[in-house]
């Protein structure tokens, strides 16, 4: 363990652990948020400060918890901190809290944050799981941010809410639907892929 692990595991959960397009868990945000890069970078915040901090939480009562009651108590923790998230995007931006909507609260069903619970919180020191959680968040978040940068531009014709494509662009409809979202996805997941397989035959990804 140490602070080696700590670093194979971050930079592990940026590429070849990637919980996105590796593991594809959390694509449910890809339909509800990716529409707006802003509404997508805050849900991103919000992730990344729950799965980090339920991490570190966890590992430190690791010991402490009954096995049969594990899931309870990661939910429990969970919920802490998605309530902390709701407050302060409620406090410090309510217009983003509004177009969210129940999307914060949703939070505690993202199964990267159950799943890095049960698999590294639970088993690894706090150093460990906070290095896995802030990496798995930063893993979801730079995928998102992608996406979202790609719809907003293509299905509204801006960038952070500026108009910055000419009349002559024609918006695409699908673009801030739901079947945009996992096209453009799909798409990001086999460039990767692609990508991956290409720079090193025997697999990065």
């Amino acid at each position: 363990m140490g602070r080696g692990n700590a670093k194979r595991i971050f930079w592990e959960n940026l590429g070849k652990n990637n919980p996105v397009f590796v593991q594809v868990l959390g694509i449910c945000s890809t339909l509800a948020v990716t529409n707006v890069l802003r509404n997508t970078l805050v849900m991103c915040a919000g992730l990344i400060f729950t799965t980090a901090l339920s991490n570190v939480t966890l590992s430190a009562m690791r010991r402490a918890i009954p096995p049969r009651v594990r899931m309870m108590a990661e939910v429990l923790v969970i919920a802490c901190y998605v309530i902390i998230v709701d407050i302060v995007l409620k406090a410090c931006a309510p217009d983003i809290s509004r177009q969210l909507g129940p999307y914060v609260g949703l939070i505690i069903t993202n199964c990267i944050i159950m799943g890095r619970a049960e698999a590294c919180a639970l088993t690894s020191p706090p150093l460990d799981a906070l290095a896995d959680g802030v990496s798995s968040g930063l893993g979801y978040s730079y995928v998102l941010a992608v996406i979202a940068v790609l719809r907003e531009l293509l299905g509204s014709g801006t960038f952070w809410g500026m108009r910055v494509m000419g009349d002559w662009w024609v918006n695409w409809a699908i673009m801030v639907m739901a079947p945009g979202a996992f096209f453009m996805l799909a798409l990001f997941i086999w460039f990767v892929k692609r990508a991956c397989l290409r720079q090193a035959p025997k697999g990065c990804c």
